[in-house]
């Protein structure tokens, strides 16, 4: 059992589906969770489900694609903890449409959350984690950071960024005490594979819903990862269709 009690857990786009299911996995292990989202309706109803069970837990409206925004979450974190624990979750799909007819600023824009808003929260982090030689950083990834899709420039563009991002974090901070993990969930049963599927484009589109694991498998991995196992994967990418990592976590 990962414990995390006396620490602060940063969570982005914690509104829904694997953010909101690891926000409470971590408040469950003893951590003071930070919930970050755009809009505070859902954060603020999540964060007071977890109050009502016993934990903590703190909405924070956040923009992850504004350095000065993602500045004041992670000094909020800080202040409730000390920060232990960021999960880059926030990211979104759209826009899904070929290359060329796809425009500039929305394909800018899947860049500024994706990518951008998985530095700024790491880059803001990381002098507390570095001060006190601990902490975990896990970046959620993708498939398409490695596969190309069509309709999908702008996100396989992105998490292949992000993905080189944990890898270049590791390279610097790894011997300083800072764990940064990447964690590939596959499909799941999201908001996000509802627009997926509605877009038609590419097979990922054709996948059916029963296809798709529940949010709650990534977030019992990030717990698990937070813990003792996440040492031997630090700069790596740890890949939750591999069966054997799907037993190790318990979830088969």
């Amino acid at each position: 059992m990962t414990e995390l009690s006396g620490r602060a857990a940063l969570v982005t786009g914690a509104s829904r589906g694997i953010g909101e299911a690891t926000a409470r996995h971590l408040a469950a292990a003893g951590a003071t969770v930070v919930l970050a989202a755009r809009t505070t309706a859902d954060i603020d109803r999540i964060a007071a489900d977890i109050a009502a069970a016993g934990g903590r837990a703190i909405a924070a409206a956040c923009d992850v694609a504004d350095p000065a925004a993602v500045a004041a979450t992670v000094a909020l974190a800080e202040g409730a903890g000390p920060l232990e624990v960021l999960v880059n979750n926030a990211g979104m799909i759209e826009p899904i449409v070929p290359l060329a007819q796809v425009a500039p600023q929305d394909w800018a824009r899947t860049i500024d959350v994706n990518l951008k808003g998985t530095f700024f929260p790491l880059r803001a982090a990381l002098p507390g984690m570095l001060a006190r030689g601990s902490g975990t950083v896990i970046n959620i990834s993708s498939g398409a950071a490695h596969s190309p899709l069509e309709g999908w420039s702008a996100y396989c563009t992105s998490k292949a960024g992000a993905a080189m991002l944990t890898r270049t974090a590791h390279r610097e901070n790894g011997g300083r005490g800072v764990r940064v993990i990447g964690l590939s969930p596959g499909t799941v049963a999201t908001e996000m594979q509802r627009v997926i599927k509605a877009s038609g484009i590419n097979p990922v589109s054709q996948l059916d819903w029963s296809d798709h694991i529940p949010a709650d498998w990534p977030a019992r991995a990030i717990l698990w990862l937070c813990g003792p196992a996440g040492d031997r994967f630090a700069g790596e990418e740890v890949r939750l269709r591999d069966e054997e990592i799907r037993r190790e976590i318990g979830l088969i």
